[in-house]
């Protein structure tokens, strides 16, 4: 299994995670051969937030690695808070400890590795999302910190007066939602990929040590759906096909294969409950592809060069 650095912990962890989201689809025996599965194929890292299922898939998480041999401290427990369902966000100190302890208890576990702020909290004060951190830091329920959909200078912001690095920022990118990327390849032109919508978060996160963990490796906009089922990327299905054919592999294992060519090194969230699409998606760390592939994928997701 590919290793990917985790900010600047000095740590190792797989360039692939599980994604916990659709956990609470499985039964806790599923959930506990799921949990197993990954570890079979040196994936121990685990995301979850505390919103994933209302909660439910921290909680079976918790009763289905009871059932396992698997130790706590062999695997790697990220959560995320900060999302009140359809009423608002929320990074006050109270709401992001109260969040950890009830993950903790869902979890059955005495601290997490990770935990990130979900989305950017427009009331945001970051003098208490300071002492939100120092607390939970000091008390041994937190080791690391990070954010999920945030740009520079929400960071920035944040950086001022947090004591803790931010090891990882969660963004949503794939071939076929790739602005980050393109807004740097399509720079000082006046075309649609050329807008800017994230402050270069791409570029920032690679300057400070922050590891992107991309979401939804296989989605285009925000819950359209997956593009392997779209015929408006028929070109790009048609060319992650034809790559994945030289090496062997399927047009999944090739997404992923993309992603992981790119030298920002990110790591990549696999939330997919089927065992057989998760070793699919674990094969891309054996794949390195070539530059003129990588760019031929690019650009049959309708990107453009200058």
């Amino acid at each position: 299994m590919k290793k990917v650095k985790l900010g600047n912990t000095g740590l190792q962890v797989p360039a692939i995670a599980v994604g916990c989201m659709r956990l609470n689809r499985l039964d806790v025996k599923e959930a506990a051969a799921h949990i197993e599965d990954a570890l079979a194929h040196e994936v121990n890292f685990f995301d979850h937030a505390d919103i994933y299922g209302k909660g439910a898939c921290e909680e079976l998480f918790g009763k289905a690695l009871a059932m396992t041999e698997v130790k706590r401290e062999d695997i790697f427990v990220q959560t995320k808070c900060g999302i009140v369902s359809g009423v608002m966000f929320d990074f006050s100190k109270e709401h992001i400890i109260a969040s950890v302890d009830n993950s903790l208890k869902r979890l059955n576990m005495e601290y997490v590795d990770a935990l990130l702020l979900h989305r950017p909290d427009a009331l945001m004060e970051p003098e208490e999302v300071a002492e939100a951190f120092d607390e939970l830091e000091q008390a041994g329920k937190v080791r690391y910190f990070g954010v999920s959909n945030q740009k520079p200078m929400q960071m920035e912001l944040l950086k001022k007066y947090i004591k803790q690095p931010l090891v990882a920022n969660q963004l949503q990118v794939s071939a076929a939602h790739s602005s980050m990327i393109s807004n740097g390849v399509e720079v000082n032109m006046m075309t649609d990929g050329a807008v800017d919508r994230d402050g270069s978060v791409l570029d920032y996160c690679r300057l400070h040590d922050i590891t992107i963990q991309a979401w939804s490796p296989f989605q285009y906009g925000m819950i359209e759906g997956a593009f392997f089922t779209n015929d408006a990327f028929a070109k790009l299905n048609k060319k992650l096909a034809e790559v994945g054919e030289r090496y062997g592999v399927s047009a999944t294992t090739m997404a992923v294969a993309w992603l992981l060519r790119h030298p920002a090194n990110m790591q990549v969230l696999a939330g997919t409950m089927n065992q057989s699409r998760f070793h699919e998606i674990c094969q891309a760390c054996d794949i390195r592809i070539t530059r003129p592939e990588w760019y031929e994928i690019f650009l049959a997701a309708g990107n453009i060069l200058p």
